[in-house]
């Protein structure tokens, strides 16, 4: 995949095929604009088909991990000079801008995150509202700073949480808790979005990098086949019957058992060592 420098973040890869989307904006608390959600769907694009990509990771500089849209930006409609993909109008001039702005390029952000086969993961380190919490929530894996404070907050500016977030949400807390959140335009702190099911840890802010990179490498180092197909069995477990469910699983099942993977673990078990997983990835060019 492409690296360097793009609209509003940077990109890196480390070994073991860790890709690092570092929001670079941190005077504008990494807010977004059209053009860097359009820049990060052709990255993902990008990452979910380079063989030598397993695990993304999302982090900011600065305060804010992302805290929200950046307006200015939007009524700007521009991208910058590094942009992977060219200007386009910016949308939201009337209603019908808006619902192409959201289904197109909004929205399709998280659903391309939600869509990647390979696991993602937020390291949340500062302020996450709105478009920010939406992505995040998106993530498989939400790692957050102890300084980080999350939030919808949309109905602060009689805004509604229209990239998803209210879907993400309900995934995250039930009903009855959404409801509160939204409604009541709950800013919560670390511990607390630890306690609701908002993140899966927390930990002090200087250990945030590296608590990221470790739980991407032990990903990334993970059979590779059956993870990303026991990603994709989990959301859609979500929306099946039980029974469809478990005949989704059988699918995949008959795929993975029969796979190189599968059987170096059961080798490395009786064996009594570690399993030294994905060797078919490094026979691909």
């Amino acid at each position: 995949m492409q690296t360097g420098t793009f609209t509003g973040f940077e990109v890196t890869v480390t070994d073991p095929g860790i890709a690092w989307i570092e929001f670079n904006e941190p005077e504008k608390l990494n807010g977004m604009s059209i053009g860097k959600k359009r820049d990060l769907i052709e990255t993902l694009t990008q990452a979910q088909m380079d063989n030598a990509i397993r695990v993304i990771v999302f982090i900011g500089q600065g305060r804010g991990f992302c805290a929200g849209d950046d307006l200015k930006a939007y009524s700007r409609g521009a991208a910058s000079a590094d942009a992977l993909m060219a200007p386009i109008p910016p949308g939201h001039d009337n209603a019908l801008g808006t619902y192409n702005a959201l289904r197109h390029i909004s929205q399709a952000l998280n659903q391309k995150i939600r869509s990647l086969d390979k696991l993602t993961i937020a390291a949340i380190n500062g302020v996450t509202i709105q478009t920010g919490l939406s992505l995040a929530l998106a993530c498989d894996f939400k790692i957050a700073a102890q300084s980080a404070k999350l939030g919808s907050a949309t109905l602060r500016f009689g805004l509604l949480p229209d990239e998803g977030g209210q879907y993400l949400l309900m995934q995250h807390l039930g009903l009855a808790k959404t409801m509160d959140f939204i409604m009541r335009k709950r800013i919560v702190n670390a511990d607390e979005a630890l306690s609701l099911g908002l993140v899966n840890s927390v930990v002090p802010d200087n250990d945030l990098r590296a608590e990221a990179a470790a739980l991407a490498e032990e990903f990334a180092n993970g059979p590779q086949v059956s993870m990303r197909m026991m990603k994709r069995s989990i959301y859609q477990a979500a929306e099946l019957t039980f029974d469809q469910a478990c005949d989704e699983i059988a699918a995949k099942t008959a795929v993975t058992d029969h796979h190189p993977d599968t059987k170096e673990g059961v080798s490395a078990f009786h064996e009594k060592r570690t399993p030294m997983f994905n060797a078919w990835l490094n026979q691909i060019k």
